[in-house]
This record gives C-alpha cells, sequence and structure tokens, in this order.
C-alpha cells in the first residue's frame, strides 16, 4: 500500500529535487551531497534526510527531472517543424544544442550512469532513457520507428561525446543522420 503524501511533503520534495537539479548542473554528480542540497535549498540537511531515503533517491529524481526538461524542449522543436521529414532534425539538432550550450552536462549524464550502474540501481537511468526513445519513435515515420529510433539514441550518445573532443559541423551530422534513417 503506497503512503499518502500530503501537499506540503509534495512541496518539500519539489524544492530538494530543485536544489539538487541545481547542484548538479553547476557543481557535478559528485559534490550532490545531502549537504549541498541543504545549502543550495531552503530546508535543513535533517529535512533532506527525512524526505528522501537517501541522496541516490533525490539525485535519480533530479536527473529525471533534467531529462523531463530536455525532452518538452525537444518536444517543442518537434512541433515548431511542419515538415515530417525535417522534424526528426529539428529534434536531434535542440538534442545536440543543449549539450554544446552546456557542455558538462554530456559527461554529467555518463557519471551518473556509471554510478547508477555501481550501485546496481539503473532502473531510473533505463526509464530516462526509454523516454528519449519514445521521442525519437514519435518523431519518426514508419514501422521501423523503434528500431532507428534505437540506433539514433546510440548515434546521440556517443556524438555528444565525441562532439566534446573533436566537434563536427551540423551538416557533417545531417548527413551521418541521413545515412542511419536511410
Amino acid at each position: 500500500m503506497a503512503a499518502v503524501v500530503s501537499n506540503n511533503q509534495r512541496v518539500k520534495r519539489a524544492q530538494i529535487v530543485a536544489a539538487a537539479k541545481k547542484v548538479l548542473a553547476t557543481q557535478g554528480l559528485a559534490a550532490c551531497t545531502a549537504r549541498a542540497v541543504a545549502d543550495a535549498s531552503p530546508l535543513t540537511k535533517s529535512a533532506i534526510h527525512y524526505y528522501f531515503h537517501d541522496v541516490d533517491e533525490i539525485v535519480d529524481e533530479a536527473m529525471s527531472a533534467h531529462v523531463d526538461a530536455m525532452l518538452a524542449s525537444l518536444r517543442s522543436a518537434a512541433e515548431a517543424e511542419g515538415d515530417p521529414d525535417e522534424r526528426l532534425w529539428r529534434v536531434v539538432e535542440a538534442y545536440l544544442a543543449t549539450f554544446a550550450d552546456l557542455p558538462h552536462a554530456a559527461f554529467l549524464w555518463f557519471e551518473y550512469w556509471v554510478a547508477a550502474s555501481r550501485r546496481e540501481s539503473l532502473d531510473a537511468a533505463a526509464g530516462m532513457l526509454d523516454r528519449v526513445h519514445a521521442l525519437l519513435v514519435e518523431v519518426l515515420p514508419g514501422q521501423a520507428a523503434s528500431e532507428t529510433a534505437h540506433q539514433i539514441l546510440s548515434w546521440l550518445l556517443g556524438t555528444i561525446v565525441q562532439q566534446q573532443v573533436r566537434p563536427q559541423p551540423l551538416a557533417t551530422l545531417r548527413q551521418e543522420l541521413a545515412r542511419i534513417t536511410g
């Protein structure tokens, strides 16, 4: 039986997650401690522990909130494009721009996935990948959309890292995407 959560508890949890998002975005995963989250929020460290089992739970929710914000941006990019053939490129371009504008975000994702793997708790990370995959399926035409979306997502994950090390022009990336989509 699920515990009943009051509105006050939801508000406090949301404040904690917002503070953790800020810590993650500015200082990285290693710095996201209960103390750092408390310092970034209007709550005390003991309140952080009262509302969450552990910091990993907070990090999972904060990372998920980051993904939700990115997905909202990607959906806006898709909805702004009327041409179905261009819709996928607009989503990919917005995805790449997110990580170009926030280069440390790419490393944060990979740090998070490594940390989740080490603690043998990949459900939250897998759910985030599933949501990105689902968006790609939405903007892809055809019966093989799920398989193509998987290939594109794998390509995107590698591309965001490569863009940090050896950036390629968007035209080159668009050609690579065209080869994937056929």
